[in-house]
């Protein structure tokens, strides 16, 4: 069957002398895997459009459980910024690997098609990168079934004085109830209103915010812990970026 779709690029590998397989992310779709015959060739017409993170329209041939065969395809957002800038890349790579990693093959989701591709671009535009990486990470818990409770406290159900954040407890504690999880993480009132918003928060709304750096780094501690503790998931492009705030890159 011959399928028109818009995608994302979220792999791309090499295959044979001059071949690539991409795993494309598609709203109808879900995850596809699709052979792109010569694209590894220079002059190839699909060079371009099966780099990474490429956004555009793909008409390739499918049929059922097979792998697709790309016929055309045309770009609609390169993003060059994003493979050039190594900072830009390495948070890029962080939401496609995400997506490629938590979504089953031809599991289709529009919603998150459109926080994927509004996030791509949010990081191309230069907002700020963090920000950007944990409201989308609150888009992967939602979707696994695991997003954490933030507009109340998890243990007691009070609706103020948020003090900290459980990732065992799977939300925020209020001051009476953080006795409960004795290494649950301290967060502050900026904290606790990213942490609240995020879950209602559409990604296509994302303006240029500002935030300090203590709370992000709460945030940070906060939602790294919580990944650890619910996904469990070795993310190699997390890994780098740890990496290079290790060691200030």
């Amino acid at each position: 069957m011959l399928r028109s779709v818009q995608g994302i690029v979220l792999r791309s590998m090499d295959y044979g002398e001059g071949n690539k397989i991409i795993s494309l992310f598609t709203p109808e779709l879900g995850k596809v895997g699709v052979m792109a015959r010569g694209a590894k060739k220079v002059k190839s017409r699909h060079a371009a459009v099966t780099q990474l993170f490429t956004y555009g329209d793909f008409v390739f041939f499918k049929q059922k459980g097979q792998m697709g065969s790309l016929n055309s395809a045309e770009i609609i957002e390169a993003h060059h910024a994003l493979r050039e800038d190594l900072h830009m890349s390495a948070h890029a790579s962080y939401l496609v690997e995400m997506t490629d990693r938590m979504l089953g093959d031809e599991e289709g989701s529009a919603y998150i098609f459109e926080q994927l591709k509004a996030g791509l671009m949010a990081i191309q535009e230069g907002k700020d990168m963090q920000i950007v990486v944990h409201l989308y990470e609150m888009k992967m818990f939602e979707l696994a079934g695991y997003l954490p409770v933030t507009d109340a406290c998890v243990s007691c159900g009070e609706t103020t004085g948020m003090a900290s954040f459980s990732p065992a407890m799977g939300g925020t504690l209020c001051t009476r109830c953080r006795y409960k999880d004795a290494v649950a993480l301290p967060i502050g009132e900026g904290t606790y209103k990213l942490l609240k918003l995020f879950p209602r928060m559409d990604m296509r709304r994302l303006g240029a915010v500002q935030v300090k750096d203590e709370t992000k780094n709460q945030l940070k501690a906060c939602m790294r812990a919580y990944m650890d503790v619910h996904i469990g998931v070795q993310w190699k492009s997390r890994g780098f970026i740890e990496q290079m705030e290790k060691y200030n890159i």
